[in-house]
């Protein structure tokens, strides 16, 4: 940590001093038992999530011949998990299950980080 006259220095256009003091963090730890409960309000906020099945390159020539019956191969094989990504970033994999009448994908690896943004 930079002493009260290197910070002054870095501060202040020459021959000018700035006052410098140490910062009180009791209102911030307070503030943060005040406002624990607003991470309910965290908690319910609806993120997209999306569910990777493959991807493939494909020039403009190709993609303007797609029409209806068109099959586009992906480049995973049968069985192989299912991305479950979070913003674009992959934060499990999972395989592809039927529920009722929609697809949906079982959690089978939470990836390292997870959700916290490690990876």
């Amino acid at each position: 940590m930079a002493d009260t006259a290197t910070v002054q220095e870095q501060a202040a256009p020459a021959g000018q001093g700035v006052e410098v003091h140490e910062a009180q963090l009791n209102e911030a730890a307070d503030a943060g038992v005040r406002s624990a409960g607003q991470i309910d309000l965290l908690l319910e906020t609806t993120m997209p999530v999306e569910a990777c099945l493959g991807r493939q390159e494909m020039t403009v020539g190709q993609l303007l011949q797609l029409g209806p019956g068109s099959v586009v191969p992906l480049d995973r094989q049968l069985g192989e998990p299912i991305e479950m990504l979070l913003r674009g970033q992959r934060f499990a994999l999972g395989r592809l299950v039927i529920v009722g009448d929609r697809l949906g994908v079982r959690i089978t690896e939470v990836t390292s980080g997870g959700l916290s943004g490690g990876k």
